[in-house]
C-alpha cells in the first residue's frame, strides 16, 4: 500500500521534486506518442529532444528505452547491451521509459512502465509492484539495512512469482544516491552518464567507503549498512519470462526519530501511484 502521509516538502527538496515531475512528464508525452515501428534508438531521442526543449542541458544519464523482452533484460550480460537498439515496438509490446536528467542543479532518475494496446502480463506486473514500494518504505522507516531490505524485495518477487531484473544493472543495484550538480553550459557524458554527475557519485563512494557506507543499494555486503541520509533513486524491476515492469523514483531519507519523516517518496502524485489508486476505485 501507498502511504497517505502529505509531506510539506521543504525548499531544497522543491527543486528535485520538480525534475521528477518533468521527468514524468516526458515519460507519459513520449509514450503517448509511440506507435508501431518505432525504434528504441528514436524513442530514447524523443525523450532526449524533450527534456532540451524544456531547458535540460545535463544528465545523470541519457535516455533509455527497452522495448519487448528486453523490458526483462532478456540475455543481458554486459553494459552496452542496455543502450538503445534498432528493436521497433509491436502492437502489444511492453515498453520501458527511462530518463535522468539535471535541471536547474538537481537531478531525477524515472523509470516509466507501458504497453502498446492490451497486455494482461504487463497489467498484473504493474499492479504487483505497489506492493514493493509500501516494502521498501516500511522497512526504511524501521532502519533495516540496505542489503537486509534488498533481500527482502527479492523474496517479494519470488512470492509473487516474478525474477529480479535490477539484478542485471551493474552491481545489482535497485537504488543509488542522488545529489545536487554543479551547473555548466556544457558537460560532457561517458558512456552515456553525465561527468559532473558521475563525480558526485564517486565523491560519495569515496567518502562512503571511509566512513562504512555506500551509495549504491546493492545485496553485497558493502550495502550491509542502514540506510543514509540523502536522496535515493529506488527502481525495483520485476520480471516474469519476456515481459519487464518497474517503477523508478526518489526516496527521501532523514535522520528524524519520527518514522513518517524518517523516509517518505518525494512525490505521491506520479503516474504509476495514480494509477493504483485509479484501480482501487474501479473495483
Amino acid at each position: 500500500m501507498t502511504s497517505a502521509v502529505k509531506h510539506e516538502i521543504a525548499p531544497e527538496l522543491r527543486g528535485f521534486r520538480e525534475v521528477q515531475r518533468l521527468a514524468y512528464a516526458c515519460a507519459e508525452a513520449v509514450a503517448g506518442q509511440l506507435r508501431s515501428g518505432v525504434t528504441e534508438r528514436e524513442a530514447a531521442r524523443m525523450q532526449r529532444v524533450w527534456l532540451r526543449e524544456r531547458g535540460v542541458r545535463d544528465w545523470f544519464h541519457l535516455p533509455f528505452a527497452w522495448f519487448g523482452d528486453r523490458t526483462a533484460f532478456a540475455g543481458f550480460k554486459v553494459p552496452l547491451q542496455f543502450f538503445p537498439t534498432d528493436r521497433k515496438l509491436e502492437p502489444g509490446m511492453p515498453f520501458i521509459l527511462d530518463m535522468a536528467p539535471v535541471y536547474k542543479g538537481f537531478t531525477a532518475d524515472v523509470g516509466y512502465s507501458g504497453c502498446l494496446g492490451l497486455n494482461p502480463l504487463h497489467d498484473k506486473l504493474l499492479a504487483d509492484l505497489e506492493a514493493h514500494r509500501g516494502l521498501i518504505l516500511r522497512e526504511v522507516r524501521e532502519r533495516r539495512s540496505l542489503r537486509e531490505i534488498y533481500e527482502d524485495v527479492e523474496r517479494l518477487m519470488t512470492a509473487q512469482g516474478y525474477a529480479n531484473r535490477h539484478r542485471a544493472y551493474p552491481f545489482g543495484v535497485i537504488a543509488h544516491k542522488v545529489d545536487r550538480v554543479a551547473e555548466r553550459r556544457w558537460s560532457p557524458q561517458v558512456f552515456g552518464f553525465g561527468t559532473q554527475a558521475l563525480k558526485g557519485l564517486l565523491s560519495d563512494a569515496l567518502h562512503g567507503h571511509r566512513d562504512g557506507w555506500s551509495p549504491l543499494w546493492s545485496p553485497y555486503r558493502f550495502s550491509d549498512h542502514p540506510p543514509r541520509p540523502g536522496l535515493w533513486a529506488v527502481e525495483p524491476h520485476l520480471g516474469f519470462r519476456g515481459t519487464g515492469a518497474k517503477f523508478e523514483e526518489i526516496l527521501v531519507v532523514t535522520d528524524s526519530k519520527d518514522p513518517e519523516q524518517s523516509a517518505f517518496w518525494l512525490d505521491d502524485d506520479l503516474p504509476h501511484v495514480r494509477r493504483w489508486a485509479e484501480e482501487k476505485v474501479a473495483a
